[in-house]
């Protein structure tokens, strides 16, 4: 009943502010996007599969940034979950100016030892409901002449990722996706921004059995220096923001070296 109050006070107010919508906001680099957001003066739509978590991040961040936050807990691959999101949109006039698209899951084993439907759940999530929340809210900037779009990508879809084949080609849709994007978007007051972020030091690392591979304890970046850096380049317009020095380095690597060599030097990296 709180939270209710407190958005039915701020509500007639909100469509005067700016409305930033994330994905993935309960935890990790999406729990503090919203935060880095919030502190720089945004209304917040945040998304996440875990209610409890997702609510109480929300309340904190109305609390101490005096801004409108609303929790929308919700599975990005369910069916109807973007019109869920747009009935909320329309409940509080909301016009999106600024859209993180953060959620995703990893996989993490051989190919041929993995699960199927585990994968199928993470193209859903990574690559599908990324696509079509972009479809719906990207179309409406550029009607309005202005909009920052930030999409989550990952080192991992630069080059090609033995022991994390399916993840790391979801990633290089994003990245793709997102590139190409940013080109069709240009001149019309919309900009589209690639994250692709090293390894970052979050429960991400253990969820769909990372945690096995020689990743973890790697020169681990904290998701608030992602965030911030992430924020930054998306507000700049940036096409691609690497946060770290010794990430963009592999990144250029990445991008020049023959791909069969990058698949073998990726491969030992991540093979535990």
């Amino acid at each position: 009943m709180e939270r209710a109050e407190r958005t039915d006070r701020t509500t007639s107010d909100r469509s005067k502010r700016s409305l930033a919508l994330v994905t993935g906001a309960a935890s990790g680099i999406g729990k503090a996007l919203a935060s880095i957001v919030a502190r720089n003066g945004h209304d917040l739509l945040l998304i996440d599969v875990d209610e409890e978590p997702l609510a109480e991040h929300a309340d904190r961040l109305a609390d101490v940034h005096g801004v409108w936050t609303e929790p929308l807990a919700l599975d990005l691959t369910a069916d109807g979950a973007v019109d869920r999101i747009d009935d909320r949109l329309a409940a509080i006039d909301g016009r999106v100016d600024v859209l993180c698209n953060n959620a995703g899951v990893p996989v993490y084993g051989r190919f041929t030892e993995t699960d199927f439907d585990d994968e199928r759940a993470m193209i859903e999530l990574n690559v599908v409901a990324t696509t079509a929340l972009t479809k719906r809210i990207a179309p409406r900037m550029v009607d309005r002449g202005h909009g920052h779009i930030l999409h989550t990508a990952s080192l991992a879809g630069v080059v090609p990722v033995p022991t994390a084949a399916i993840y790391g080609a979801t990633k290089a849709y994003v990245r793709s996706f997102s590139l190409a994007l940013a080109t069709e978007l240009r001149g019309t007051g919309v900009t589209v921004t690639t994250l692709c972020p090293g390894e970052t030091n979050t429960a991400f690392l253990t969820r769909g059995g990372m945690d096995r591979s020689a990743i973890p304890g790697r020169r681990l970046q904290s998701p608030r220096s992602v965030a911030e850096v992430a924020y930054q380049g998306m507000i700049a317009g940036d096409r691609v923001v690497v946060p770290s020095q010794w990430d963009r380095l592999r990144y250029i690597l990445g991008k020049l070296l023959p791909e069969a060599i990058s698949a073998r030097i990726t491969e030992r990296f991540w093979s535990g």
